[in-house]
């Protein structure tokens, strides 16, 4: 389990820096029954393109890269 974790925190990485140049981030929050779960920071928060964000982004690399991965959602604070 924790390899995977850290295999999806690695991508989320590779990630990071494309939401930065745009004055947001995201953080890896949890993994669990195939779900990972994200917080979304800055200029993320409240972001008309956040739902693109995660499903044509964050989600759709996480899919590609990491085998178990079923799908990505935003922690609810």
């Amino acid at each position: 389990m924790q390899t995977k974790i850290d295999e999806i925190k690695h991508v989320i990485e590779k990630i990071r820096p494309y939401i930065q140049r745009d004055g947001g981030d995201v953080e890896f929050v949890s993994f669990e029954d195939g779900i990972v779960t994200v917080r979304m920071l800055g200029a993320c928060m409240g972001c008309v393109a956040l739902d693109d964000t995660i499903s044509e982004g964050i989600e759709a690399i996480l899919l590609d890269e990491v085998a178990g991965v079923t799908g990505v959602k935003v922690a609810q604070e």
